[in-house]
């Protein structure tokens, strides 16, 4: 399943999700990687010392989508004011009209 405007692909499916009890808003891309973090963390109590690689893998995954979400809306951004620059050049322009001309 792909995911509009990401570079990761879904890789978990939404019956795994629902199976391995993800809650609904970390059901992202990185979704395949919590649901092996949350088995260890249960099966070892929730010892903080514990599953680190499963942890760290997870945390890096959320990393690079909030950098890649980051990114997008700096060129979104960059975009935009690229627009009002070239607008406020459009309507910089010298009239051939005054508007006092035209007052009546």
């Amino acid at each position: 399943m792909e995911v509009e405007g990401s570079s990761k692909k879904m890789i978990a499916t939404q019956a795994e999700m629902v199976e391995a009890r993800v809650p609904i808003p970390y059901r992202d891309q990185c979704a395949h990687l919590l649901i092996p973090l949350n088995k260890c963390r249960q099966a070892e109590f929730y010892l903080p010392w514990k599953c680190e690689n499963e942890r760290h893998s997870y945390e890096k995954c959320e990393y690079e989508l909030v950098m890649e979400r980051m990114l997008e809306m700096q060129k979104i951004r960059e975009e935009e004011a690229k627009l009002k620059q070239a607008q406020k050049q459009k309507g910089a322009a010298i009239p051939l009209i005054p508007n006092t001309a035209n007052a009546s």
